[in-house]
């Protein structure tokens, strides 16, 4: 609605409108309110869209400090889009439930409601109610989370044999800033997750895999260390730089003297005064590392710095130490060298230790950054994924790649199901409504018929963020599909020769599918049921 009224000046000089006849005003709502929020659901997925598929393309975000984030995964996109309208809040919130649920697919669930969204609203403009099209798709979506389970192969986990899981992660990592380390980056995840995954419960613990990166390589540098790397380095220049079959101390008490529980003041006024507490500081340091080195600890890892003066004696009495390490850290190196946190230097004993093969600084780079391994844990689980780039921006991307790549193994890991990427699965689920909408005698066939049409953009995207023709490449790809019962048919979207996805070795786990469409439907079903918003001072329009 466009407003007539009068701009006028507050005090402060900061402009506001006076909207004529503004009691006359009212809020939007039934058929209008649910136009409304589909416009601004498609705006968001529009957005997207072009992202789809690995071809898509890049969007370059700047951040009000002028940061610049350039990605093609959806959750980071949207994560980062300034949205005010609530309608686009809840897609914001749709991706991110993908993401945390699944890990890959976030741009996709988007896209797919935004369709669904569009066709509700050519629905909505031939007089169906708003209810029958939020049953129809629920049908629709039970009809194609079935053909999903009957499309679907299973791919049996070999822990010996991990070219399956490979073939899966580099799916995912195809749209990805890293595919010219495609391989190496799969192969990387896959042996993350095979470290850590609890083959006997059928989950794993993220929480044993680090992700750490540094600027200032190549993407081929990145590597898998199974061990801990901790972004320090030993607290002396002179200290040993490797450390073999090392005794960790774990400390999160500072190497200094106790200081006096007490509210007055200590004057020293002479140099003998001086010298007797420098003494006893030095008393005490002497004691602590004393209490160290007795322990039969070789490697003090402290969460608290200490002082030149400490560090001096600890390089005297040879004893290696690591400082200012992060909680986090210290937890994970705690876990995976089987070692007790130890808050007092009297509770230190030797069955509080850590163990780990060899403990040894890295260093790389022109600026001679330096990093510790730990390598050879008593707990061999704790595994850290070090990943190099040129630049803050590439490190930060290949993160988010690796993320997803980690997220679909070990879905794999809970459900070794597969289906098959490039939009063959989504073709095959749309001929599957399609079909069941013509055995449907009810209303509800139009929102069958409508729900299988949205299926049938993410195939569309691909082939048009490919440069090919979306209406014949999607023509054909249905055709064929229909004709040679081959469910495995989808979208040549790197010119391979071949649209036989099972031949490409393009696959998407099925519990990422299925969430995918789960979610997408439920989240649409629940936009289609709002028919006002009554958000404070808000008018018509958005």
């Amino acid at each position: 609605m466009a407003a007539v009224g009068t701009v006028a000046f507050d005090e402060y000089g900061r402009p506001f409108i006076i909207v004529r006849d503004q009691e006359q005003k009212s809020r939007l709502s039934g058929k209008d309110a649910i136009k409304s929020h589909i416009l601004a659901a498609k705006t968001v997925a529009n957005i997207v869209r072009t992202s789809l598929g690995p071809n898509g393309l890049d969007k370059m975000m700047v951040s009000p400090d002028g940061e610049v984030t350039v990605t093609n995964d959806g959750a980071t996109i949207l994560d980062q889009m300034d949205v005010s309208h609530q309608i686009a809040k809840l897609m914001v919130e749709l991706s991110k439930s993908q993401d945390n649920e699944i890990g890959d697919g976030t741009t996709g669930v988007v896209v797919l409601a935004g369709a669904l969204l569009e066709q509700a609203e050519e629905l909505l403009d031939r007089g169906i109610h708003p209810i029958r099209i939020a049953d129809g798709y629920e049908s629709a979506m039970r009809v194609a989370l079935e053909r999903l389970d009957a499309i679907s192969d299973d791919f049996p986990i070999d822990q010996a044999n991990t070219e399956n899981l490979i073939q899966v992660a580099m799916t995912t990592l195809g749209s990805k800033i890293v595919t010219k380390c495609h391989r190496q980056f799969a192969e990387i995840a896959v042996g993350a997750i095979m470290s850590v995954a609890d083959f006997d419960r059928k989950d794993v613990d993220f929480e044993l895999i680090k992700v750490e990166g540094k600027q200032g390589g190549r993407l081929e540098d990145s590597q898998l260390i199974k061990g801990v790397l901790i972004d320090k380095d030993m607290s002396h220049s002179q200290m040993p730089k490797t450390i073999k079959d090392a005794k960790l101390a774990i400390l999160t008490c500072p190497f200094e003297p106790p200081k006096p529980k007490t509210k007055h003041k200590l004057d020293v006024t002479s140099v003998e005064d001086y010298k007797k507490l420098q003494n006893y500081e030095k008393e005490k340091f002497q004691e602590m590392v004393n209490q160290v080195k007795d322990s039969g600890a070789n490697l003090a890892i402290c969460q608290w710095g200490f002082d030149d003066e400490a560090n001096h004696l600890l390089l005297q009495n040879e004893l290696p130490a690591v400082r200012w390490v992060g909680g986090p850290e210290i937890e994970l190196i705690a876990i995976a060298t089987g070692g007790r946190i130890v808050p007092r230097f009297s509770e230190l004993s030797s069955d509080k230790l850590g163990h780990a093969g060899i403990v040894r600084e890295l260093s790389f780079g022109t600026t001679k950054d330096r990093m510790l391994v730990i390598e050879g844990c008593k707990n061999s689980k704790a595994v850290t994924i070090f990943l190099r780039g040129g630049n803050k921006m590439i490190v930060e991307e290949a993160k988010r790649s690796v993320h997803d790549a980690l997220c679909v193994i070990r879905n794999l890991v809970r459900d070794s199901r597969v289906v098959y990427g490039g939009g063959a699965c989504e073709i095959a689920c749309s001929i599957a409504v399609n079909k069941a909408a013509d055995m449907n005698p009810s209303l509800e066939q139009y929102a069958m018929r409508a729900y299988g049409h949205a299926l049938e953009t993410v195939p569309l995207a691909l082939a048009e963020n490919s440069g090919l023709g979306p209406i014949q490449t999607l023509t054909e790809v249905r055709a064929q599909q229909v004709n040679k019962n081959n469910p495995h048919l989808g979208i040549d979207c790197l010119n391979n020769g071949t649209n036989d996805m099972k031949v490409q070795h393009v696959l998407e786990t099925l519990a990422g599918k299925k969430q995918q469409i789960s979610l997408a439907t439920q989240l649409v079903r629940m936009i289609l049921k709002i028919d006002d918003v009554r958000a404070p001072g808000q008018q018509q329009g958005f």
